[in-house]
């Protein structure tokens, strides 16, 4: 039985590409998206919804393969990675079964991770030895970074929000912190598909498999535009405006799912 048609399969695809590098929660999006096209969440959503990340992770691959190639910047990942693979083995089952399937978490976490983005960006004052290389990140940074990742496993939280905010807060540039968040998505992205195609692959139809194909080319694509338009836009903006529009989409879905 298939879950979706190729169409909507296409639109999640441009959902996961567009939101995933933004600092608004791809996951979230992809939910809110399957409830208004009328996709329940059954247990191929559930995987479509992480696999199609593959094709955004690629994006970023295609985009900064000269970094990933540089030894220093792949040692400061494996470090920031690693509390994020921990706990993601451990919590796998709880975020699945339980957390991806409460509109109610999904929904506060947005608010919530969007209030705080607008409280953040008006006391936030960068400092004028900001660290600008990736190489130079120490690995005790990099390390507290993992750890700001790993609270987006809730989701609705923003993997993008949750460590851009880390290194802000820990004193990084914006655009270097922006680009260790692409980059950390690698590693995050790639250990979380495949921990999921172990566990479902032999699940999936020929037709499911069909429709995930069209998710993660559209996917790549749309991630590429999505990266491009958000390095033009920290030049000149702060991340206050994500936030107030994280408000806004969750209380506009809170009064249709709740009230």
């Amino acid at each position: 039985m298939v879950d979706m048609t190729w169409i909507q399969a296409l639109i999640l695809g441009c959902v996961e590409g567009i939101t995933e590098f933004l600092p608004i929660s791809s996951t979230a999006h992809l939910i809110l998206t399957s409830h208004v096209l009328g996709i329940g969440q059954t247990e191929f959503m559930k995987s479509f919804e992480i696999i199609i990340q593959l094709g955004a992770i690629l994006a970023v691959v295609v985009l900064y393969w000269r970094e990933l190639m540089n030894m220093e910047v792949i040692k400061r990942l494996i470090v920031a990675f690693v509390p994020t693979g921990i706990l993601g083995v451990l919590f796998y089952n709880v975020i699945k079964t339980y957390l991806m399937n409460s509109d109610a978490v999904i929904l506060m976490a947005l608010f919530l991770g969007g209030l705080f983005l607008v409280l953040f960006e008006k006391w936030h004052v960068e400092k004028n030895d900001v660290i600008s290389d990736i190489s130079a990140i120490s690995y005790k940074k990099c390390l507290v970074i993992g750890i700001f990742q790993s609270i987006a496993m809730i989701p609705g939280i923003s993997r993008s929000a949750a460590t851009i905010i880390g290194g802000l807060a820990l004193g990084f540039k914006r655009e270097t912190i922006v680009a260790f968040s692409f980059l950390l998505a690698v590693p995050t992205m790639i250990a979380a598909t495949g921990f999921d195609l172990i566990k479902n692959a032999s699940s999936f139809s020929s037709s499911q498999s069909v429709v995930l194909a069209i998710g993660f080319v559209t996917a790549f694509v749309t991630a590429i535009l999505g990266i491009k338009f958000f390095l033009a836009y920290i030049r000149k903006h702060s991340f206050a405006t994500f936030g107030i529009y994280r408000m806004i989409i969750a209380m506009v879905f809170f009064a249709l799912f709740f009230i």
